[in-house]
């Protein structure tokens, strides 16, 4: 196990804990809290691969993916909670921008790494068909329907939608997980090409770490995790003012937190497509998208129960355009079972559209 990413979680902790006490707010102090921040963040990435390894695909696939959703649920409502402007639509800024980063950002940049090295980007399409479909489904149903729901003035749900609404969301992920884990595993494995190079094979067929260095990966990951929460939130003011100070709108904030949660998935879905497994890199961008919204929505709903304020899910035009064309590039993207570079570049275009009209609606 690498030095560093044995060392880093902890040393993470202390910076944590001066920056609590100190309150940096100069641009040095910020700037260190940032580096420890995503040296973190490649930490957990690393601790969560071999946890991964361990255990196997496509389980390890969702090791990652509730990591990064709890650091999620952990920004989000921490943020509402100190009472941040526009706070009522940072949960749906957020969770959206995880979708689209997800679905169109980490989708397209490891089809167009993969097709790219290995001539064609191979997956099996009933598991990564399921996926997208879980995705729209849960979408749909948390930031698409609030947007014409009557029963409540403006895009948002009443306390008896919001209730529904995040038993829907937990009770579709769990069954996602259930077919993905158990039920139809075989659907979300890498199918054999055959011509994967030499390094590559031994890397996918390597030893798995032993129970021991599992367990100590384990703990480690747990560690980074809450530094990362913990050093984000101190970022999170700095942050706020620099979107200000920038001129640009609020719901910028939600896209930058979802950038920095999904950077571990992104990395390691990368690193998946270079070794021509895009299976499992198709598994932890849509498992992402299915965990933010399955896990995010009815965690915030609890939350409701102690915060004030309004909270507004329902999507702006603009997104519900964006969505609707991920859909329909998505599923024309998986229904064959391979792609080209230009299914990876198609939805790369989509992510860049919606960082675009983040920045100017």
């Amino acid at each position: 196990m690498s030095r560093w990413t044995t060392y880093l979680p902890p040393t993470s902790l202390v910076v944590l804990a001066v920056a609590w006490l100190t309150h940096p707010e100069g641009p040095v102090g910020v700037a260190v809290v940032a580096v420890f921040l995503v040296a973190a963040v490649l930490a957990a990435v690393h601790h969560a691969e071999v946890v991964a390894h361990r255990v196997g695909d496509p389980l390890g696939s969702l090791v990652l993916a509730v990591a990064v959703t709890v650091i999620e649920v952990a920004l989000i409502v921490t943020l509402m909670v100190g009472g941040a402007k526009d706070s009522s639509t940072l949960a749906r800024d957020t969770v959206f921008a995880a979708v689209m980063l997800s679905m169109n950002g980490i989708v397209g940049l490891s089809l167009l790494v993969g097709s790219l090295k290995h001539h064609l980007a191979v997956f099996n399409p009933e598991g990564t068909g399921s996926a997208l479909a879980t995705v729209v489904t849960l979408a749909g149903l948390t930031l698409v329907l609030p947007t014409f729901t009557v029963s409540n003035p403006g895009p948002s749900f009443t306390a008896g939608q919001l209730a529904f609404a995040a038993a829907v969301s937990l009770a579709v992920y769990l069954v996602f997980v259930f077919t993905q884990t158990v039920r139809h595993r075989d659907f979300f494995l890498p199918p054999d090409t055959g011509d994967s190079a030499p390094g590559d094979a031994e890397d996918v067929h390597a030893d798995p770490p032993t129970a021991r260095e599992t367990w100590t990966s384990l703990v480690l990951l747990g560690t980074a995790l809450v530094g990362v929460v913990g050093l984000a939130k101190v970022e999170s003011h700095p942050l706020e003012k620099a979107v200000a100070d920038a001129g640009l709108p609020h719901a910028f904030v939600g896209v930058v937190i979802a950038t920095l949660v999904l950077l571990p998935e992104a990395i390691s879905a990368v690193r998946a497509a270079t070794r021509d497994r895009v299976q499992v890199s198709l598994n932890l961008a849509y498992g992402s998208a299915i965990a933010s919204i399955g896990l995010t929505i009815p965690a915030i709903a609890l939350a409701k129960i102690w915060l004030d304020g309004p909270l507004t899910l329902g999507l702006a035009p603009t997104q519900l355009v964006l969505l609707f064309l991920s859909a329909v590039v998505g599923t024309l993207t998986v229904v064959p079972g391979r792609s080209k570079p230009l299914q990876g570049a198609l939805h790369l275009v989509l992510l860049a559209t919606f960082v675009a009209v983040s920045i100017q609606p």
